[in-house]
């Protein structure tokens, strides 16, 4: 595509989840080869794009003002553009809620930034939305990498959009159904990675325990990871995020244990333990499935971390349900918990539902759970004191190293501190001397 003669350079700033963090380095490629020059600095390009979030309000709100604070500060010719998440849901407002916007492209046509870049450089009209309809997402041109490379790791997307449609969540309204890649792309996009000397590749999509099944792969994720075990022996991790309860299969268990590269660490988002809550959130609400899937998990990987996520204050949750969720917290010890309030969104299923549960109430709920996941993972990080772990070493602070052992993942669980100074990017190994109650302490082993 030939450059727009008005516009020469662009900035991206990218909010919300790793999936938009590939999204955005996906359309600087894309702009790249269109022949556009991407800039780290606002103030000296000609456009600026915000790739936003929408998931829940919080990060709308922090989308819009982000997006205001860009349209206030904007010089004269320069242009802003609104894509992501919040930037489909808002659509029909975004005129409205962000004054000076000069364009805007749906989630599901992220790929034809350049499209929207050349049409404002030829004179659109302002402000102009390219929102064609669009069923599902539209993967973008053949050979495109979709990965985000952070130091030595690099988040690597499998597929996107959800065919899930649990009630709380306006993911598949706003992203459209799953669309997997092929695993050739996939495996293509791992080469890349290794040859840049990637010491950990993390695995993400919407759900991918679901990867493949709109290609016709059943087990999918068993298959792809199978194939990328083979073909980049030199990457040392392979993380899986974003698990879905009820599709972790004895066949992942077992390649799981069997292959050293894939890590012994699962993201199980359960949202919460109680049966009936589980129904009305459209979930599945076999908890004791659950409890078998993990028991036979740590049978075959004693060392597995576990994380998973909680939400408060879901409509109708009585106390005796939440209570069940404190007993299940405990008696299930994982290691990394994160925890939300529920947040009454429009256009969700669960929209419809009375919002019981006051506000006051959800943060007290979500303060019980956090006191007593705190003492639950102060003491299985107090269980590591003396052990020896490979680390990847991703910064320097003062006097001393930040690194991250299999048991975190980037950006969402713990770090190590290391009493040495290690240049960034090393892999290498250390022991454990101490622990808090989400970090560790540790020296050269």
């Amino acid at each position: 595509m030939k450059r727009s003669s008005g516009i020469h350079t662009f900035f991206i700033e990218s909010l919300g989840c790793a999936k938009n963090t590939v999204d955005s380095h996906a359309m600087e490629r894309i702009l790249r080869t269109a022949g556009y020059q991407g800039t780290t600095d606002p103030a000296a390009a000609d456009v600026l794009i915000v790739n936003t979030c929408g998931f829940i309000q919080p990060a709308r709100d922090e989308s819009i003002q982000v997006l205001k604070d860009y349209a206030r500060e904007k010089k004269e010719g320069q242009f802003l553009v609104a894509a992501g998440c919040m930037s489909e849901r808002e659509k029909d407002h975004l005129g409205r809620l962000v004054p000076g916007l000069d364009a805007a492209l749906s989630t599901r046509r992220w790929s034809e930034i350049a499209r929207v870049l050349k049409s404002l450089g030829e004179g659109a009209g302002s402000p102009y939305f390219y929102f064609p309809e669009t069923e599902a997402i539209l993967t973008g041109p053949d050979g495109l990498n979709q990965f985000a490379v952070q130091g030595k790791s690099a988040y690597l997307k499998v597929a996107d959009g959800c065919d899930r449609r649990c009630a709380y969540c306006a993911i598949p309204n706003i992203k459209g159904p799953m669309v997997s890649r092929s695993i050739e792309k996939v495996i293509a996009d791992a080469r890349v990675l290794a040859r840049m000397g990637m010491q950990e590749i993390v695995l993400i999509a919407q759900d991918t325990t679901a990867y493949g099944r709109d290609l016709g792969l059943k087990n999918g994720l068993v298959k792809l990871l199978d194939e990328m075990t083979r073909a980049v022996p030199a990457v040392p991790w392979l993380r899986i995020m974003y698990t879905f309860p009820g599709a972790i299969t004895d066949e992942l268990v077992a390649l799981m244990a069997e292959r050293d590269q894939i890590l012994p660490y699962l993201d199980l988002p359960l949202q919460h333990a109680h049966p009936d809550v589980l129904r009305r959130m459209k979930r599945p609400s076999d908890i004791e499935d659950v409890r078998r899937t993990l028991e036979k998990m740590r049978a075959k990987m004693p060392d597995i971390c576990l994380r998973t996520t909680f939400i408060a204050g879901y409509p109708g949750e009585t106390q005796a349900e939440f209570d069940f969720l404190v007993s299940f917290l405990k008696e299930i010890e994982f290691d990394h918990v994160g925890i939300f309030p529920y947040y009454h969104e429009a256009g969700t299923a669960s929209f419809s539902l009375q919002d019981t549960v006051p506000e006051s109430e959800k943060n007290a709920r979500m303060a019980r759970l956090a006191e007593i996941q705190e003492g639950i993972s102060l003491k299985r990080n107090e269980a590591q004191i003396g052990k020896t772990f490979d680390v990847l070493v991703e910064d320097v602070s003062e006097h001393v190293s930040i690194a991250r052992s299999y048991r975190d993942a980037p950006d969402v669980d713990g770090l190590i501190f290391i009493n040495e100074i290690v240049k960034p990017g090393s892999f290498l190994k250390i022991k454990i001397t101490g622990a808090l109650v989400h970090d560790l302490i540790a020296e050269l082993a």
